[in-house]
């Protein structure tokens, strides 16, 4: 199974970050792409920071998808699919990585 835009994945982003769940930001790559995923990791460690956003979604603990913290990983270091986000949700947390990144 390929991660989807707006579903979140348990994902391996390394020894310094471990195993966490990331939220799946990238449209579908094709055959002649490279299998990479842009994801925004969640987090249970607030900070109080603006760019925290916080959505409600029942499998997860409470927290925040960390804007700040964009990264790209293969594709094979998604583990299992936890859920998805609802649309409305999606475009709060797409909003908040955009004011992270000035545009």
């Amino acid at each position: 199974m390929t991660p989807r835009r707006g579903e979140v994945w348990l994902l391996d982003l390394g020894m310094a970050e471990k195993v966490r769940p990331a939220l799946i930001v990238s449209v579908a790559y094709g055959d002649h792409d490279r299998a990479l995923i842009t994801v925004i990791p969640h987090t249970t460690s607030l900070r109080g920071s603006h760019y925290e956003i916080s959505v409600p979604v029942p499998f997860l603990k409470p927290g925040a998808f960390l804007v700040q913290n964009v990264a790209t990983y293969p594709v094979v270091r998604a583990v299992r699919k936890l859920g998805a986000v609802r649309g409305e949700q999606l475009d709060i947390i797409t909003a908040g990585m955009l004011r992270w990144l000035g545009c």
